[in-house]
């Protein structure tokens, strides 16, 4: 079974060879790992570190994963201020953006899962504990971590019955888990799965996106234009759309009894996308970037094109619309749940959560075509009682759930000693 799981590893790589000749993403996959172990070297060298400092490594997937540990590395950083910070991604969409993450003191994308690499990349950094986020569960980082006696965690983990864990040709991948010293849960179904494989050193200590929401909304940005353009009228902002979802939208946005203005933020924002966005909407919308308190004016549809500002945008939001139902799976909702604001999504949520969770508080709903979201739409922003009960569930559903963090901390200030 190793020798499949490795192989499957080379076989990846060498497919994400192949596809960097085509596909962007794939060549900063590729040219991000370029000489990787002499950068590491000669980022610690540079760095003058001192062999007596401890090393934290933290590794997170990619993006949403990152903005899922960060309240643990911003924790860990407070707690253990002696200690440097060594963050890894597997994905482009996670290092490309935060490859200048202040809270770090190292960033690096992690380096493929073969033995040898582990082995060299441990011995490189020499961490003195290691903390994944939510599904990364490489066996060979596993293997050398514990061989080589280095605490290590998985934070903010949510296990499903369909996983291969639980299977019946599960075995070999569940002697993974079993290298990790402890494993905290979001929910008490993750921990009952853990146990029926005999995986018992677990704490349900909940989502630490509840923190992460929380704070974010807490240190929200204001932006002049946009409260231009949001001022007196009714606004869905619609976070991480894909064109399914723009579709959508702007066919409902025609037809609307009820007249409301739109903020829409794709979850893609290179030239390209944003000018096949941008021919969809009309004469009366603006893109961000050229906006201007003349331009706004007559607007009706506001097309964010740069990064960064969906979490703070959701705060001039009547309701929220999130991307992604049409397709692999939903976004983010707790950044706009954190605001109190009621979300709208397509079908594909079930592996996530807090949509499930929401939509039985009736702070979301979820539709499957153009008459469902007008439906939507016209019952929130055309009752005042619905409305306000669906907000208010939003907002308390993520207050009731901070606290994820200092579960975590108590646990690994243990570990450390």
């Amino acid at each position: 079974m190793y020798f499949l799981y490795t192989s499957g590893i080379r076989f990846y790589v060498m497919i994400i060879r192949l596809a960097a000749l085509f596909h962007p993403k794939a060549r900063l996959w590729v040219k991000g790992r370029k000489n990787i172990f002499h950068r590491i070297d000669q980022a610690l060298k540079d760095s003058n570190f001192d062999k007596q400092q401890h090393i934290a490594w933290f590794h997170c997937a990619s993006l949403g994963e990152f903005e899922q540990g960060r309240p643990v590395i911003e924790a860990y950083k407070k707690q253990f201020p002696e200690h440097k910070i060594f963050l890894t991604f597997f994905s482009p969409s996670g290092y490309e953006v935060r490859k200048a993450y202040a809270g770090a003191d190292f960033i690096f994308y992690l380096p493929a899962d073969t033995r040898r690499q582990a082995r060299k990349f441990l011995e490189l950094v020499k961490p003195c504990i290691a903390i994944f986020v939510k599904y990364e569960f490489w066996f060979n980082y596993f293997n050398e971590l514990k061989k080589s006696n280095v605490p290590t965690y998985v934070v903010s983990a949510n296990f499903r019955p369909t996983q291969h864990f639980f299977k019946w040709y599960g075995e070999w991948s569940r002697t993974a888990l079993g290298k990790l010293n402890h494993i905290f849960v979001q929910n008490e179904s993750s921990k009952e799965l853990l146990s029926f494989i005999g995986i018992t050193n677990v704490t349900v200590s909940g989502d630490t996106r509840f923190d992460r929401v929380v704070d974010i909304a807490s240190q929200a940005k204001s932006f002049p234009l946009v409260e231009t353009f949001a001022r007196d009228s009714k606004i869905i902002v619609a976070g991480s759309t894909w064109p399914p979802d723009e579709d959508l939208i702007f066919r409902v946005m025609e037809r609307s009894a009820i007249k409301f203005k739109l903020i829409i933020a794709p979850h893609e924002t290179h030239p390209k996308r944003i000018e096949m966005l941008m021919s969809k909407t009309g004469i009366r919308a603006v893109s961000y970037s050229k906006a201007s308190d003349a331009s706004l004016a007559d607007a009706n549809v506001l097309v964010i094109d740069g990064i960064g500002m969906l979490s703070s945008l959701y705060r001039y939001a009547t309701l929220a619309y999130i991307g992604g139902g049409f397709g692999v799976g939903i976004h983010n909702t707790l950044e706009a749940a954190t605001f109190g604001k009621p979300v709208i999504f397509g079908p594909n949520f079930h592996k996530f959560q807090e949509a499930r969770n929401l939509l039985d508080l009736d702070a979301a709903f979820t539709i499957l075509n153009e008459e469902e979201l007008n439906s939507a739409i016209q019952k929130l922003l055309g009752d005042t009682s619905k409305y306000n009960i669906a907000s208010q569930h939003a907002g308390d559903y993520v207050k009731e759930r901070v606290g994820a963090t200092s579960i975590i901390m108590r646990k690994l200030a243990e570990g450390i000693g």
